[in-house]
C-alpha cells in the first residue's frame, strides 16, 4: 500500500486489493461518486472507518467531520452519508459532500471526474453568475442560468447561503458548476414516486411554500407546483397573502401536469362551490343588491356581488342621462352600491348591471308617464262619451 494508506486497513495477511475485489464479488461494484450511508465502526486520529457492508472497511478524512471549532461532530455508532472516491489500488475511500470541512484541492478534479456533489458558499454576485467557495477555499463560478432560481427568488438572497452544486468543468483556474444539475436530478426523483399516484382532476392537500403576485406555491409530495391567482378564488383576488399563508395546508385539484418541464398547476378554486350555478336563483333579472366597485374601465365598472361573481355596469347606463368619458368620474374603487340586475347570462357568465339609483329613477319617471297616459287615456274616453250623447240627444229630438 502507499505511505497515505490509513492505519488499520488489513495489509498484512491479506492484500487490501484482493478483498476489495472479493467485496465486488459478493455485493457488485460500486459505481465513482456512488453514495452510500455507513455507520461509523471506529474514530482514529486521522480517519474515521465505515460499515460499508463489505469484508474490509471504508474510510473517510476525519477532518471532514469537524466543525468550526474543531469539535467532531459525529460519534461510534452514527450514520453518515459519503461518497465513494475510485482510486487506482482501489482503496475503499469515501468522502462527505466536498466542502463540509477543508479538503484538499486535488479532490474538486475526482469530485468531477466521479460526479460527486460538492458543497459551496455563494460569495457574491458577478457578471453572468455567482462566485462560489468550495473545498479548503478554492473559487469557483455558477451561471444564473446554473443556480436552478424559481421565478420567485431573488438572485441576491442567493449570496451568503451554502448550497450543493455539481461540477461541470473543472481546470486549474477554472471551476464551473451547476446547482440546477443537481435540483433536477432531486426532482425527478420526487416526481417519479408521484406519478403513479397523481392524476389530472384530482384533489390532493398540499403545504404552501411560497407567495407571490402570481400565485402560491405548495408543496405535494416533495414537489412544487403553482397555483395561479386566478385560480385562487371565484372572485378577483387583489393580494395573494389576504388569502393564503406559508406553511398554511390547502386542498387543491390538479389541473395540469407538465412533468417534461416540472411544471404543475393546481387550482383551489375548483374545490368550491361554483356560484354560477345558483346565479339566477341568487340574483335574479329585476332585483336589487349590493355590491363593491372592484375595478374600472373605460368601457365601464366591474362590480362584485359576493361569492366570486362580478357584474358591469357599462359606462352608457352610468350618467344618468350625460354622457361621461371615464366611469371614474361617477364612481370609484371599493365603493360600495346597489345595483340592478338587468340581465344574467349564465353561458358565458356574465351579468349586465345598472345603478340602482338611476333605474329607480327611470322606473319612477316610467311610472309617471304611465299614469299620466292612463289619466289622458279615461279623459279622452270620458269627453267621448259626453259628446256621444249630445249627438244622440240631438237626434232623438230631430225624430
Amino acid at each position: 500500500m502507499n505511505e497515505k494508506q490509513p492505519t488499520g486497513i488489513p495489509d498484512d495477511h491479506e492484500d487490501f486489493a484482493e478483498l476489495f475485489e472479493a467485496s465486488f464479488q459478493e455485493t457488485g461494484r460500486l459505481a465513482p461518486g456512488q453514495m452510500i450511508e455507513a455507520a461509523i465502526v471506529k474514530i482514529a486520529a486521522d480517519w474515521i472507518f465505515l460499515d460499508v457492508g463489505r469484508k474490509g472497511e471504508g474510510y473517510l478524512d476525519r477532518k471532514e467531520l469537524l466543525d468550526d471549532a474543531g469539535n467532531l461532530t459525529v460519534k461510534e455508532g452514527d450514520k453518515v452519508r459519503a461518497y465513494y472516491l475510485p482510486s487506482p489500488s482501489h482503496e475503499m475511500h469515501f468522502t462527505t459532500k466536498i466542502g463540509s470541512g477543508p479538503v484538499a484541492q486535488a479532490q474538486l478534479a475526482d469530485a468531477w471526474k466521479s460526479g460527486i456533489p460538492v458543497q459551496g458558499s455563494v460569495v457574491k454576485e458577478v457578471k453572468g453568475g455567482f462566485e462560489v467557495r468550495i473545498g479548503g477555499g478554492a473559487r469557483a463560478f455558477c451561471p444564473f442560468s446554473q443556480m436552478g432560481l424559481r421565478r420567485d427568488e431573488d438572485q441576491a438572497e442567493c449570496v451568503g447561503k451554502s448550497f450543493i452544486f455539481k461540477i461541470t468543468e473543472c481546470a486549474a483556474r477554472n471551476v464551473v458548476l451547476s446547482r440546477r444539475a443537481i435540483l433536477d436530478v432531486e426532482w425527478q426523483a420526487k416526481a417519479q414516486a408521484l406519478k403513479g399516484s397523481l392524476k389530472e382532476g384530482m384533489r390532493v392537500k398540499g403545504t404552501v411554500t411560497s407567495i407571490q403576485k402570481f400565485g402560491a406555491f405548495i408543496d405535494v409530495g416533495g414537489v412544487d407546483g403553482l397555483i395561479p391567482v386566478s385560480d385562487i378564488a371565484w372572485g378577483r383576488t387583489e393580494n395573494v397573502g389576504d388569502v393564503l399563508s406559508a406553511g398554511q395546508t390547502v386542498e387543491v385539484v390538479v389541473k395540469k401536469l407538465d412533468w417534461e418541464n416540472h411544471k404543475l398547476s393546481f387550482s383551489m378554486k375548483d374545490t368550491l362551490p361554483d356560484p354560477w350555478q345558483s346565479a339566477a336563483r341568487t340574483w335574479p333579472v329585476g332585483s336589487y343588491q349590493n355590491g363593491t366597485v372592484t375595478r374600472l374601465a373605460p368601457f365601464g365598472a366591474f362590480v362584485a356581488l359576493g361569492d366570486g361573481v362580478e357584474g358591469l355596469i357599462h359606462i352608457s347606463k352610468l350618467g344618468a342621462g350625460r354622457r361621461i368619458n371615464h366611469p371614474c368620474e361617477v364612481l370609484k374603487e371599493g365603493q360600495e352600491i346597489e345595483v340592478r340586475v338587468e340581465a344574467v347570462d349564465l353561458e358565458n357568465r356574465k351579468l349586465s348591471l345598472s345603478l340602482a339609483a338611476v333605474s329607480r329613477a327611470e322606473e319612477d319617471e316610467a311610472a309617471d308617464v304611465k299614469a299620466y297616459l292612463d289619466k289622458s287615456s279615461a279623459s279622452a274616453s270620458q269627453s267621448l262619451g259626453t259628446l256621444g250623447e249630445l249627438l244622440k240627444s240631438k237626434l232623438e229630438k230631430k225624430a
